[in-house]
C-alpha cells in the first residue's frame, strides 16, 4: 500500500487529535497514524487513581469541551480516554490503526513515511508520538544485583499489587508523590527524591500551570527574561489524595540512595533500606526513534525546533513533547495553541 497525502501526522493521542482538527480547518488533505489499538493515547494505560490536574473544562482540546464527570472536581484517566475517543469521532479523524511508524525519508518533494501498515509520502510531517512509549531510568549502581522487581510509572496499576511489601518509589515529581500517595497506606513505603520535594501551592492547578507555560514562551519570544516557567512554582501540584497523605505526615522523602543491593538499597553514609519492589517515576524522554533517518537530532536528544517546526526540515513539525514544542504542549488543555499554529505553517509551506 502506498498514499499520497498533503499531511501525515504521527501519533492519534492528544496531540494528534489537535493536530487534525486545525488540519481539517486548514482545508487539507491528511492521514493520522496511531499505533495504539483503540483511541485514547497514553490515557489508556495509566495507573488506576490518576487524575487530571484541572478541572474538566480547563482539560479541552480544540473546538470541544470537555463535559464534567460526575462526582469528580477533577476527572479520571477514563474519562479523558472516553472524550478523546467521542473528540475523533465527532471531527471524523481520519486515524489508522493500528499503524506502527517505523521511519521517515527524505524523498524529493515529500516525506516518506514507513509504517508496519504500507507506505505514505506527504508533503509535510507532524510527529505527535509524545514520551510514553519511552519511559527513562537513570543508571545507578547496582541495578542489575537487586533481586527484588523494578517496574516503571508505565507499569504501575494500583496498591493491591504491594499491600505488604516493602517499596521503595523514586521520584520527586508528580508522578512520583501521587503513587508514593497511593502506597503510603498499604504498603511499608520509602520515598526518594533527588532534592526536597517542592509542592506548588495547594491552590494551583493546570490552568495555573498553564498560564505560567504561555508567559514564560511570550517572554522568551519578546526577548524578554525567562521567568522560569512551571518549574519556578514547584514540581508537585498537591492534588487531593497528595495533599491528604501529606498533611497526615505519611509522604516524607528521603535523599536518592548511590546504589542498589541485592535486597534493597544503600546510602553513602551506610544507611540502607530493605525492598520487595522498586518503581521508579524518573520520567521520560521523546519517542523520536523513526525519525533517525532525517538526521536532524541535537542535544539531550531533543530536534533543533523553531517553535514547532524543525529547523533543519522545514516540511517536519514536532508537537506534544513538552515546552520545547510549544508552552505547555504535552497537556490537554496546551497542545491547542501549537497544533493550530503547525497547521497554520504547513498550509503557508504548502502553498
Amino acid at each position: 500500500m502506498q498514499e499520497t497525502v498533503d499531511v501525515v501526522v504521527i501519533g492519534g493521542g492528544q496531540a494528534g487529535l489537535a493536530a487534525g482538527y486545525h488540519l481539517r480547518r486548514a482545508g487539507l488533505d491528511f492521514v493520522v497514524l496511531d499505533g495504539q489499538d483503540s483511541p485514547g493515547g497514553a490515557w489508556q494505560h495509566t495507573w488506576d487513581s490518576l487524575h487530571l490536574f484541572s478541572p474538566a473544562a480547563y482539560s479541552s482540546l480544540p473546538g470541544r469541551l470537555m463535559p464534567p464527570q460526575p462526582g469528580e472536581t477533577y476527572p479520571d484517566a477514563a474519562h479523558v480516554v472516553g472524550y478523546l475517543t467521542d473528540y475523533e469521532q465527532r471531527y471524523d479523524l481520519p486515524v489508522h490503526r493500528p499503524v506502527r511508524v517505523e521511519a521517515v525519508h527524505r524523498d524529493g518533494p515529500f516525506l516518506r513515511v514507513e509504517a508496519d501498515a504500507g507506505t505514505w509520502r506527504a508533503r509535510a510531517v507532524i510527529s505527535a508520538t509524545g514520551t510514553w512509549a519511552r519511559p527513562f531510568v537513570p543508571a545507578v549502581a547496582g541495578r542489575t544485583e537487586f533481586r527484588g522487581a523494578q517496574l516503571h510509572t508505565v507499569e504501575y496499576q494500583r496498591p493491591a499489587d504491594f499491600a505488604g511489601q516493602k517499596v521503595i518509589v523514586v521520584g520527586g515529581g508528580n508522578s512520583g508523590a501521587q503513587i508514593a500517595a497511593d502506597l503510603a497506606h498499604g504498603s511499608d513505603l520509602t520515598w526518594v527524591t533527588l532534592r526536597e520535594p517542592r509542592y506548588l501551592a495547594d491552590d494551583i492547578d493546570g490552568r495555573a500551570l498553564f498560564d505560567a507555560a504561555t508567559a514564560r514562551r511570550r517572554a522568551l519570544d519578546e526577548g524578554r527574561a525567562d521567568t522560569g516557567g512551571v518549574a519556578s512554582l514547584g514540581d508537585i501540584v498537591a492534588v487531593p489524595p497528595v495533599r491528604a497523605v501529606r498533611d497526615a505526615g505519611l509522604l516524607k522523602a528521603q535523599p536518592m540512595f548511590t546504589r542498589l543491593t541485592p535486597t534493597g538499597v544503600a546510602w553513602a553514609d551506610g544507611m540502607t533500606a530493605e525492598a520487595d519492589a522498586i518503581i521508579w517515576c524518573t520520567g521520560f524522554r521523546p519517542a523520536l526513534a523513526h525519525l533517525a533517518p532525517l538526521g536532524l537530532r541535537g542535544p539531550q536528544g531533543h530536534i533543533p525546533t523553531a517553535g514547532t517546526q524543525a529547523l533543519g526540515e522545514p516540511r517536519l513539525h514536532l508537537l506534544g513533547y513538552g515546552d520545547w514544542t510549544g508552552p505547555a504542549s504535552a497537556t490537554l488543555i496546551g497542545v491547542g495553541r501549537p497544533a493550530r499554529d503547525a497547521a497554520r505553517a504547513i498550509a503557508d509551506l504548502l502553498r
